[in-house]
């Protein structure tokens, strides 16, 4: 779903939020580091006002993190789920670390990295215009990271049919709605070339003007164009709005969409409110899905690595 590359529109296997999402609270840092959520919010503006598309990476880490295995920050650990084709493009590791470092400096191992993943997503949106949320807190780290075949199965590739899309979302607890929803977060950030090369030389549902732009620096060989890049919206790239699903309709989406033509998205295109309401919601329970709470894994000390 949005993002500093191209497939934002990844899938999970595994059992929808649990119970443990009821342990959630929004004020689940009020007392014990108060001064928490305005710290990462400061550093996230920082991020965002130095280079815009780091909002887009970090609202890409957070859902590659819920999407496998749940919030749990495992995809912070250095080595294994990194390391794997669908995480090679994830940027925005060393943001993390560092408002990670600044938020210990305040309240030593108090606030989880799953977390501050979920906060600065939220902060990283409204940072860049979008709307913004009541993020739900108390998640723990996890102390293992997923293995290969798990990150694997978990990210499906975006040529997934919308009968898939809208099974696998479900088995997340997520409905259609949502699914189109967090589809949205591709207003921001860029796609490499090989994750939209097929979608501009193959599918007819692409403008041809628009598709030969994108032939122009993104050459058919499938062993180049590795480094080229576009952005995922191209109307206002730097800007978290709705112009995602204008340009879907207008057939210039950058990537293959299974709903392209879903009156859900011709709804979003017309109505920026309803996509604002309805990407707030599916965030939040995006963020519930199978957290770590209670005495379940462990408060990191440092993001990349167990304690």
């Amino acid at each position: 779903m949005a993002s500093a590359s191209s497939c934002l529109s990844l899938l999970l296997v595994v059992a929808p939020a649990s119970s443990a999402s009821a342990q959630l609270s929004s004020t689940f840092y009020d007392t014990s580091c108060p001064r928490a959520l305005a710290t990462i919010r400061s550093a996230v503006n920082a991020a965002v006002a130095q280079e815009a598309r780091m909002g887009a990476s970090l609202l890409r880490l957070h859902f590659h993190d819920c999407f496998v295995q749940g919030c749990d920050a495992s995809v912070l650990l250095a080595g294994s789920e990194r390391t794997v084709a669908p995480n090679l493009s994830l940027r925005g590791y060393e943001v993390i670390d560092k408002i990670k470092a600044q938020v210990e400096a305040i309240c030593k191992q108090t606030v989880s990295c799953a977390d501050i993943l979920a906060v600065a997503a939220r902060d990283s949106v409204v940072a860049l215009g979008g709307p913004s949320w009541t993020v739900l807190l108390g998640r723990r780290d996890s102390t293992t990271a997923a293995d290969m075949n798990t990150v694997l199965n978990s990210l499906p590739p975006p040529s997934s049919s919308l009968a898939q899309l809208i099974r696998e979302y479900g088995n997340l607890g997520l409905n259609p709605t949502d699914m189109a929803a967090l589809s949205g977060a591709h207003t921001i950030g860029l796609a490499h070339c090989p994750n939209y090369r097929a979608h501009t030389y193959n599918d007819a549902n692409i403008d041809p003007t628009f598709a030969r732009s994108l032939r122009a620096n993104c050459p058919m060989a499938n062993n180049t164009g590795g480094d080229v890049t576009a952005p995922l919206d191209t109307t206002t790239p730097a800007r978290f709005d709705n112009a995602y699903y204008r340009n879907l309709l207008s057939r210039k989406g950058l990537l293959h969409s299974s709903f392209s033509t879903d009156n859900t998205v011709r709804s979003f295109a017309s109505n920026p409110s309803a996509f604002s309401s309805a990407f707030a919601a599916a965030m939040v329970k995006m963020g519930n899905i199978s957290p770590k709470t209670g005495s379940q894994g462990q408060i990191r000390l440092t993001c990349s690595k167990v304690n």
